[in-house]
Formats: structure tokens, sequence, C-alpha cells
């Protein structure tokens, strides 16, 4: 009697997470982001018949996050339109995925958190935890623009530009992929410092779902 050679184990196919109400995908592709924003705008702005400005400011700041998404290597992005009474509560998610350098390995989890803990940012918390989809490196980190902003040539533009940006609380995970050299980034970001360890809370519940899928 002869054994059947058994082939190695494939990485996951997809990945699924489980998101709040109120959270929707943007379509960051060049292709199909303008009909994408286009959609959530007209739905954030149902009832609103007099609006213009806010619709085509609201339109603007979207595209440019879709932009500025898939220039960063994002494969998804997701905005928060969630309510909360009138108003709407500002979050964000970005996805990417993180592979080696041709013919190189990525780091392990644990030096890249020794090597952020090592910056000693007052603002910023590491660790390397265990979700239900694997081992992760956590990264929450306080950005304030006044404090935190690099100099520039110009302090007058840079003063200004500080006036504009707001601060913001990100939460990042790191993600290994089972049986693959690459990581799952999830990149949370919301400028509601006032509720941050609420926010936080839920980015974690959200990280925490991720599950990976084996193709069929």
């Amino acid at each position: 009697m002869t054994s059947t050679p058994q082939s190695d184990p494939m990485p996951p196919a997809d990945y699924q997470l489980l998101l709040p109400e109120g959270w929707f995908r943007v379509h960051i592709a060049p292709e199909r982001r303008e009909q994408s924003v286009d959609a959530l705008v007209e739905r954030q702005c149902k009832g609103i018949d007099n609006a213009p400005q806010i619709k085509a400011q609201l339109r603007q700041d979207m595209l440019r996050q879709a932009a500025r998404a898939f220039e960063e290597g994002g494969i998804e992005l997701y905005l928060s339109l969630q309510q909360a009474g009138p108003l709407t509560v500002p979050a964000s998610l970005l996805i990417a995925l993180g592979l080696p350098p041709q013919g190189g390995r990525l780091p392990a989890l644990h030096d890249i958190a020794d090597r952020l803990a090592v910056e000693g940012k007052d603002n910023r918390e590491v660790s390397v935890v265990e979700l239900a989809a694997g081992p992760a490196l956590r990264v929450r980190e306080e950005y304030d623009p006044a404090r935190d902003r690099p100099p520039t040539e110009m302090e007058k533009d840079a003063e200004k530009d500080a006036h504009y940006a707001l601060p913001s609380v990100t939460l990042g995970y790191q993600v290994q992929v089972p049986r693959a050299e690459a990581i799952l980034l999830l990149t949370f970001s919301t400028p509601l410092i006032q509720i941050a360890d609420a926010m936080v809370d839920l980015f974690d519940a959200v990280a925490g779902s991720l599950s990976w899928m084996d193709a069929a």
C-alpha cells in the first residue's frame, strides 16, 4: 500500500471582518473611486436639498481620502457614517497588505515592537497580542499637529497648517497571514480624541473579528 503525498497547506484566499452598522466601503481604485464616493455622498446627504456647498466639500474630502489610501498601497477603505443623534461619528479603516522585498523576509512582529519601543514616544502604546486570527502587533498612537508635526522651512506655513489639521487617535494592527510571508495591516483612525478610549474599544472589537477564509 502506497501513501499519497500531501501538499503543503495553502495561505488563506481571503479575510473577513465584522464592521459596525453605518460603516461603508469606498472603492479606492481610480476607475471606481468617483462613482463610489458619489453614492456615499448621496446617502449621507439624503434629505438635504439646499446645501450644495456641504455636499461638494464632503465629496472633495472623501475623494482626497480615497486617493491617499490608494497611494499608500491600500486595498480597502471603510468610512464611518454612523449616526449619534444628529451627528456623524467620524472614523476610518484602511486595509493594506505588507509584503517583503523581493528575495527578502519580513521582520518578526516582536522585532518591530522592540524597535518601536526603543523610540520611546510618550504618545504611543506598543504590544504584541494574540487575536483569533493569529499573532498581531498592536500600536495605539495619538497625534497632535501642534506638538507632533515636523518643522518646515516656513514656520508661518507650519503654524497655519497646524491650525487646520485635527488631532487624531490611530490604532494599527499588523496581523501575520498564516502560511505566507505577508502581513495584513489594519489602520483605524478618528479625530474624536475626547472619547478616544471608547473608539479604540470599538476598533479592537473589529480587529478581533478578523478571520481567514480558505479557498473553496
